[in-house]
């Protein structure tokens, strides 16, 4: 395969690079002060002025594939630029290809009806609203998506939802209008038939944003990732995206490469070596021990690094300190029960 960049991706990789050095990078320090100063779940004035120039400028919705409705560039073609994008936590949304928008969007685009289309996904394209996925949930390993327990079953012409997810990304911004909510419809299908994708307002009765879902003690705030109960929730059966029961992938799919492009450069740009990029095609870590040293355990950290055309391994040994230890419970913490709190 041809991995070149056409002059066509050479000259938009140009563009949003410059557009990133003009406006994004010095717009950081606006946003975190605006954050910290305002209401921190309300969207904030720079991030406003940011999509507007974006727009202005052409660059906006390039993540849609092969669609009038973005740029008409394919995975391959948009992947350097989600790179670019990606290397300031800022970076997606000016252009409007943040996540979980852009996973739903090409959804919406793909199978929702035309009403839903004027209703959902034309507000999105604009910028104008927000969207969330609920899939996660806290009782179940959701990295396997056939996991996933909470119901929605059919009552007549309704949905009868019930269940709770969490880590539902974007659902604490004020401007997340609607939640795709992926959940189990037919326990005695096929395994990676069982589920149905169903479009539920966020200001349907019964849907509860319990609360926001900090990460090592930040909560990502305007955005956030949330706990989200369905109690009861009914809506009408023809918000079901796709049919029922309809395969996995059909969602999973489309998000994943957006992500995974926009994260490559945020690592590169985290772990730059003396002052070097690092061009990352491994990173891993792990923590062996602990083993006793006086009254603290110690702890081995490894880093390694693919540099250019050699691997770095960084050696970290940690023995006797307080934050090393706490550190280290954090990790195994993680590593043994993910995300799992006491309630």
């Amino acid at each position: 395969m041809d991995f070149a960049y056409s002059p066509k991706v050479q000259a938009l990789r140009e563009r949003v690079t410059a557009f990133m050095d003009a406006y994004v990078y010095p717009a950081e320090p606006v946003f975190e002060r605006q954050v910290a100063e305002g209401d921190r779940w309300q969207p904030t004035a720079i991030m406003e002025q940011l999509k507007a120039q974006a727009r202005a400028e052409g660059l906006w919705n390039l993540f849609l594939p092969e669609s009038e409705l973005g740029a008409g560039l394919t995975n391959l073609e948009y992947a350097p630029l989600a790179e670019i994008m990606g290397r300031s936590l800022l970076g997606p949304e000016p252009f409007n290809c943040s996540a979980p928008d852009t996973g739903n969007m090409e959804v919406l685009v793909r199978y929702a009806s035309e009403e839903q289309k004027t209703r959902w996904l034309e507000p999105l394209l604009r910028g104008e609203i927000r969207s969330a996925f609920a899939m996660t949930e806290p009782d179940v390993a959701s990295s396997d998506a056939t996991n996933m327990a909470a119901r929605a079953e059919r009552q007549g012409d309704e949905w009868v939802i019930n269940g709770r997810k969490w880590w539902t990304s974007g659902a604490c911004d004020p401007r997340c209008r609607i939640l795709i909510f992926m959940g189990l419809s037919n326990s005695e299908g096929p395994r990676h038939q069982q589920h149905s994708m169903i479009l539920v307002p966020v200001d349907t009765p019964g849907v509860k944003i319990v609360r926001p879902l900090p990460v090592f003690g930040y909560d990502d705030a305007p955005h956030g990732h949330a706990e989200v109960l369905f109690e009861n929730v009914r809506v009408p059966y023809e918000n079901v995206l796709l049919g029922v029961d309809a395969e996995l992938l059909q969602r999973l799919g489309p998000v994943h490469p957006d992500v995974a492009a926009q994260m490559a450069d945020r690592v590169r740009a985290a772990l730059a070596v003396d002052g070097r990029a690092a061009d990352i095609g491994l990173a891993t870590t792990g923590v062996a021990g602990p083993e006793p040293q006086g009254e603290h355990p110690a702890g081995l950290a490894y880093i390694g690094l693919a540099i250019g055309e050699r691997i770095e391994v960084v050696e970290l040994r940690l023995e006797g300190d307080r934050d090393a230890v706490r550190a280290g419970v954090v990790e195994r913490a993680v590593q043994e029960l993910g995300a799992r709190l006491p309630r």
